[in-house]
């Protein structure tokens, strides 16, 4: 499984992504947005897109869908709950669900919070990849997680977080759906001033261009994400000047970062 990670340049920052089978040189469109540099890409691979999944339904990850399906004939997948949402929607996954496409397998994980109908896709390790790999969209970024504005809500996004992602292994690289690293980095560092690892990747990463941003593993984002540290008494104790009545649960203190981050 080789992954092309290309940023969009828009004011969303988007990512999109396109993942191919070096074996049978197939390939699939997660969340186009620019549909005609997807099929740009693909054709510079020699590759043949098959299959568009799309994580969610805001429009910035299914703009591009119109596009590569007429000039591919490529099916489009969503959650079986897009199905009205995204338009031509062709197959409806669940969780546990497997996409194969060659050597490409990815496993459907149900992922609601930043809208009700977010999938994640997860590629174990095995012979074709060396180490686990979760493609996120709007779930969890590098240092933070998604929003909860547009049909979201933050208690299912605890849920999900608590069910689908911690479990996962240090090991596994994240793909998420947009860049915001830099600023995310600096919010974690309002939450936790003295963090070394937020501190450390700052300054590395203070003149790196949005497509150079390097892909980072859970265990990594586990050192300075706020929201995958919720048992930090740093974070906590800085938590508490903000809301003084913070509950003691790990759910609490979720919502609380979230909030902030919200306004920030």
């Amino acid at each position: 499984m080789k992954i092309l990670r290309r940023y969009m340049f828009n004011r969303l920052g988007n990512f999109n992504y396109l993942i191919g089978c070096e074996k049978t040189r197939q390939a699939i469109a997660l969340d186009p947005l620019d549909g005609e540099h997807m099929l740009q890409l693909a054709e510079q691979q020699g590759w043949q897109i098959k299959l568009i999944i799309n994580t969610h339904e805001h429009h910035d990850h299914i703009e591009g869908n119109p596009v590569v399906a007429a000039a591919t004939g490529a099916q489009i997948w969503a959650h079986k709950n897009a199905l009205g949402k995204i338009p031509n929607v062709d197959h409806g996954l669940v969780a546990g669900d497997v996409v194969e496409l060659g050597t490409i397998r990815l496993t459907v994980l149900y992922t609601p919070g930043h809208t009700p109908v977010h999938l994640c896709l997860l590629a174990q390790a095995d012979d074709y990849n060396p180490q686990p790999v979760l493609f996120s969209g709007d779930t969890l970024f590098n240092a933070c997680v998604g929003n909860c504005f547009n049909g979201g809500d933050v208690d299912t996004m605890y849920d999900t977080f608590v069910s689908q992602l911690l479990p996962l292994p240090d090991e596994t690289l994240l793909y998420p759906g947009h860049d915001y690293m830099k600023n995310n980095l600096a919010f974690a560092l309002s939450r936790d001033p003295g963090n070394p690892d937020a501190l450390h990747w700052q300054q590395q990463l203070a003149d790196t261009e949005h497509d150079d941003m390097p892909v980072m593993t859970l265990g990594q984002e586990r050192l300075y994400n706020p929201f995958l540290r919720l048992h930090s008494e740093a974070v906590r104790a800085q938590l508490k000047h903000d809301f003084p009545h913070l509950g003691e649960g790990d759910r609490d203190v979720f919502k609380a970062l979230r909030a902030l981050r919200d306004q920030w």
